[in-house]
């Protein structure tokens, strides 16, 4: 019969500093909140959406007033660009919802304790080989996506931004998004092959 591991017994102060990780708990759960919320807007736009598509006035004067832009021509009825609009902001409350889970379930398995996933049918694929490095590069992904939206959502009513050089500072911002992303994915990189020598070496 296979002996159980031992768990080491740590001294008083040490295991009160490990202890402390769970603090993070209720910070997770403060982040499920958050997901409810963005569960909450989602259904709340889609509505209104499918209302004024059917000619409801209340409700296309809300969407309306929802991707209304200063300076840009506010149209009077649904259009293609009009649910462009509206739809680039569904996606974009979808992307935030994604980042969020990767921080909720990455993070509580990273940082707080192992959720024992091994085997289950629902496991994210990425969640197999999760650590610190990994995540840190799927969250810079999650937020160029998320401002790749945003950009778009400028280019559609560019002519709005022509004047205050808006997109200018939106496409610069985006463009360091992208930047600071390549150059975490290259720093993981150098040191996993950093790893590796040390790691064949000790096999020897």
């Amino acid at each position: 019969m296979d002996q159980q591991k031992k768990v080491p017994q740590m001294r008083t102060l040490p295991s009160l500093i490990f202890m402390s990780r769970w603090l993070q708990v209720p910070l997770y759960l403060g982040l499920i909140l958050a997901q409810a919320v963005y569960v909450y807007m989602f259904w709340s736009e889609l509505y209104y959406l499918i209302l004024s598509a059917f000619g409801n006035e209340a409700a296309l004067k809300h969407i309306l007033e929802a991707i209304a832009v200063e300076g840009a021509k506010v149209p009077t009825k649904l259009n293609e660009v009009t649910i462009m609009l509206v739809v680039l902001g569904l996606i974009d409350v979808v992307m935030i919802s994604n980042l969020l889970i990767m921080v909720i379930i990455g993070g509580y398995e990273t940082f707080v304790s192992r959720m024992d996933l091994d085997g289950h049918p629902d496991q994210p694929e990425w969640l197999s080989h999760v650590n610190a490095s990994v995540l840190k590069v799927k969250l810079a992904t999650a937020i160029i996506g998320i401002s790749s939206i945003h950009l778009l959502k400028t280019f559609i009513n560019a002519k709005a931004y022509m004047s205050n050089g808006e997109w200018i500072a939106q496409t610069v911002i985006h463009v360091v998004f992208l930047l600071s992303a390549i150059s975490i994915a290259y720093c993981d990189k150098l040191m996993s092959h950093q790893d590796k020598p040390s790691k064949s070496g000790a096999a020897h």
